[in-house]
């Protein structure tokens, strides 16, 4: 099969188009024939070095949709020629509170991911293909559709009614988490730093927007909050934003982090968590119960992911330094060849 390989850090340049051996699917594993894979900003942060526990080399790509090619001894919940979406979600662990020790996500080392023509995966990990939606949609919902669905749904509990605000509006998980608290029935406000991305997410349904580089936005996001600020933040952003964010969230309020494309946060001020008495909660992926759940809501609920733009495998490369630019709103996918 052709696959991209990556093996070493780099630029573009190291993501290679390669003729690799097809998988073989194991006892509980079936091997998928993929039709989509989307990107992710994980993808990048590996492929530059920036990530934990590196291992090349390594096909990338978490998400993948596809139809089931072979499958393995004793699997019995799919058949081959069944249209799957994967969940890249691989040994969350027994505690439903944290992933356990061996949790991983598919997309690095041994665990091939799905800028290929074939994936191997075990047969939990995949579910039947959302009916009405196309591959390259399919695509796009599962490393950021869990990870978002997690973050305002279990971490965050945000209700009807409530105010969220999205930080980072345009990526993958920030534009899934807008269209989540919508569908939950509550007000979201979102922050960027371009105004061409605050208008598109007008039209998924935001009721706000604050551009970070030309406003006062913590200023005015209290005001669009009649002064108390929003009952819930979920933030992917952390750097020096982050001590904004725990100004600007109501007193009592909750902040879920899920990322930080700005790094370290300098000095947090902890008397802003205590004296306000928030509730600040890390968020990472999530259960396969979530997953499932997440996914009827783009079957049979109806919702629609953002797609940005689609490429085709061999120009992975190109597709990532749109992400890396961060040029993008909603998710960057890969057309893949028969």
């Amino acid at each position: 099969m052709r696959a991209i390989v990556q093996r070493e850090t780099g630029g573009p340049e190291v993501l290679r188009l390669e003729e690799i051996e097809d998988p073989v699917p194991g006892p509980g594993e079936v091997v998928v024939k993929l039709r989509a894979a989307a990107l992710n900003r994980r993808d990048v942060f590996i492929r530059t070095g920036q990530y934990a526990g590196i291992k090349l080399p390594s096909t990338p790509g978490a998400d993948g949709v596809g139809e089931v090619a072979a499958v393995g001894e004793g699997v019995s919940n799919v058949t081959p020629g069944q249209a799957v979406v994967i969940d890249p979600a691989l040994d969350w662990g027994d505690d439903p509170s944290a992933q356990g020790a061996s949790f991983r996500i598919l997309g690095l080392g041994a665990d091939n991911g799905t800028y290929a023509q074939l994936v191997r995966i075990p047969a939990s990990n995949v579910y039947a293909k959302p009916e009405g939606l196309s591959w390259e949609e399919a695509a796009a919902i599962p490393l950021a559709g869990l990870t978002a669905y997690r973050a305002v749904n279990t971490r965050g509990q945000v209700k009807a009614g409530e105010t969220v605000l999205v930080t980072g509006i345009g990526g993958g998980v920030s534009t899934f988490a807008l269209t989540l608290a919508r569908h939950l029935g509550a007000r979201v406000l979102v922050l960027s730093g371009k105004d061409e991305k605050l208008a598109r997410a007008a039209t998924l349904g935001a009721d706000a927007g604050f551009n970070y580089n030309t406003s006062d936005w913590v200023k005015e996001v209290r005001a669009a909050t009649g002064g108390k600020g929003p009952d819930v933040v979920i933030d992917s952003v952390g750097g020096a934003t982050f001590n904004q964010v725990l100004d600007v969230v109501r007193p009592g309020g909750r902040v879920v982090v899920f990322g930080s494309t700005l790094g370290a946060v300098p000095e947090t001020v902890l008397r802003r968590i205590f004296w306000k008495q928030l509730d600040v909660r890390g968020s990472t992926m999530g259960l396969p119960s979530e997953f499932a759940a997440m996914l009827r809501l783009f079957g049979e609920g109806g919702l629609r992911p953002a797609i940005d733009k689609v490429f085709p495998l061999e120009e992975a490369g190109a597709a990532q330094v749109r992400m890396q630019e961060a040029e993008q709103f909603g998710k960057i996918i890969l057309s893949i060849p028969a």
